[in-house]
């Protein structure tokens, strides 16, 4: 099989494992992202980590911060800042429909993937998220593991 050009449209970037396991996932939505020339440059690379972003809504504006985006190797002085703010582009009615849903308590916005859409644009897919439980953390991992468990019967009684 043909390995993927990375700037091929449809291209993951970047993935935030952690957040399905951290968090329950109530809605998600497609976003753009608004970013400099050396940023899309490192983009490319796949020099991007999402473990600790997450987003805000600040004076009408959906704001990612603490996302890190690796200085591009050849930008020299042009370079970007690794940790700034970025902005994300959705409509107005969005923001208010997401802003009523994360002003109660205990949800927040978290990014989940980073990638290319078809047109070669970058999206940041967003969700609302509320927080789990160390009990809801473990119950997760059970329900995994049994899944696993009931995976590996399946094959081994296949191949009888």
């Amino acid at each position: 099989m043909a390995e993927k050009k990375q700037d091929e449209p449809g291209g993951l970037i970047a993935r935030n494992r952690r957040a399905r396991f951290n968090y329950t996932i109530l809605e998600k939505l497609e976003a753009g992202i608004s970013l400099l020339g050396t940023e899309v440059k490192s983009c490319r690379e796949r020099n991007v980590d999402l473990a600790a972003a997450f987003a805000r809504i600040d004076k009408g504006q959906v704001v990612l911060c603490d996302l890190h985006i690796k200085p591009y190797e050849c930008g020299h002085q042009f370079n970007h800042e690794p940790r700034r703010e970025r902005r994300l582009l959705l409509h107005k009615r969005e923001i208010a429909k997401l802003f009523g849903k994360v002003t109660i308590k205990g949800r927040t916005l978290v990014p989940l993937s980073m990638y290319f859409n078809r047109r070669g644009k970058i999206k940041v897919e967003l969700a609302v998220c509320q927080g789990k439980h160390v009990s809801d953390k473990r119950e997760t991992l059970r329900r995994e593991e049994a899944d696993k468990e009931t995976r590996r019967e399946i094959v081994r009684s296949r191949r009888r």
